[in-house]
């Protein structure tokens, strides 16, 4: 395993900046580094000791890891266009936004040794790639599972229609009041990709890139699942409690809630937590953490991109978040994930995820799609009702 401190020597001799006309090494980094990231994604100890993959590299290294934790994409893209900070770990409805915004980027790959080691599926992704250029390093992948509550479902429910349509369900009560649905514009692709299968005739082929017939059938299912959520989750920490005691017995979530639901005993015991992928399969995310155009940190931040994609750093965010690692040869070896939790977590599903892109308006399958901005604006509306 390279060091992060052989990295950071590595990096040193390749990063110089000018000063006066003259070229100067950097031969330490600036002290800090200011990162935006989702929730669970940077442990230093503080919720369980052996999940810290912060302290090492502050001593490695003597940039401080200053975190902002951020509850949804959304809130990302504010945070960056603010300033202030030098990473983010962005999901593909963020990513596109931060690029065509001129917000992040272009990362050097020859100033990170890790990179050779990147699942070869995610290193030219088109949610971090444009033009052929790198916007950043994937971090962690996985999909948008359905969680439910398994004394309500005795056996994992088969469809989505279970968050999208009104009916019974096995506990004799109807699901109106008892579901909920992701609050950001891009959980609109759910309800597009349960319409792919449920009703082919609309000849979706891609949940992001809608024409105008096919969005209006996306906008009429969204707008009818109104009426049966009882609360729009944004924030991972508050889905968890409305598990626990609000009544809720399904929604789209991520194995991050999921995990902390399944180690409380107390809850398991009174409302037992699972998930599962429906047959119609399911959309998901593929993180990057990536550069601001203005990152007043950038040879730590650089450092920070190389570590992160270190076996054991990837391997142990995987096990804390319930996710893949971008990185394969984390998946062997790691005693906080076992041989076992790649595939646990989803490994397999790789080809059968649809992961978060935002939807340009420029699109492959039917040439002129609805733009995300279309999405935002109506899906913010389908909530005030």
């Amino acid at each position: 395993m390279k060091s992060t401190k052989t990295a950071m020597l590595a990096l040193a001799a390749a990063t110089s900046v000018a000063l006066n006309g003259v070229s100067t090494a950097w031969a330490a980094g600036e002290g800090q580094v200011n990162i935006v990231a989702w929730p669970g994604y940077i442990e230093r100890g503080e919720s369980d000791k052996g999940y810290d993959w912060v302290t090492g590299f502050e001593k490695e290294t003597g940039c401080k890891v200053n975190v902002k934790t951020a509850a949804s994409s959304d809130e990302m893209v504010t945070l960056m266009n603010q300033g202030g900070f030098d990473l983010v770990t962005a999901s593909g409805d963020a990513s596109l936004r931060l690029i065509a915004g001129k917000k992040v980027q272009p990362i050097d790959v020859s100033k990170i040794p890790n990179w050779a080691n990147i699942d070869k599926r995610l290193q030219d992704a088109p949610w971090h790639t444009v033009d052929g250029k790198h916007y950043g390093t994937p971090y962690q992948w996985g999909p948008n599972v359905l969680a439910y509550n398994s004394a309500v479902f005795k056996e994992a429910p088969k469809s989505w229609s279970v968050v999208f349509e009104e009916q019974k369900l096995p506990d004799g009560k109807s699901n109106k009041g008892r579901v909920q649905a992701y609050y950001g514009a891009i959980a609109m692709a759910d309800a597009a990709l349960y319409l792919m299968h449920k009703k082919p005739e609309l000849g979706i082929k891609n949940p992001y890139e809608l024409n105008k017939d096919q969005y209006a059938a996306v906008l009429a299912l969204v707008t009818g699942q109104r009426a049966l959520v009882g609360r729009y989750w944004s924030d991972a920490a508050v889905q968890v409690e409305d598990f626990k005691t609000e009544g809720v017995v399904a929604s789209s979530s991520w194995p991050y809630q999921v995990n902390l639901l399944q180690a409380d005993k107390a809850v398991m015991a009174k409302t037992p937590i699972a998930s599962t992928i429906p047959e119609e399969g399911a959309t998901g995310w593929a993180d990057t953490t990536m550069m601001h155009a203005e990152a007043a940190n950038p040879t730590c931040a650089y450092a920070w991109l190389n570590h992160s994609l270190d076996a054991k750093v990837q391997g142990d965010v995987a096990a804390w978040f319930g996710s893949v690692p971008a990185v394969p040869a984390a998946c062997k070896g790691n005693a906080l994930l076992t041989d076992a939790g790649c595939d646990t977590n989803g490994a397999a599903n790789f080809d059968k995820i649809w992961f978060w892109r935002t939807p340009t308006g420029k699109c492959e399958a039917e040439g002129t799609c609805v733009p995300y901005s279309q999405w935002a604006k109506d899906y913010l509306a389908v909530q005030g009702k």
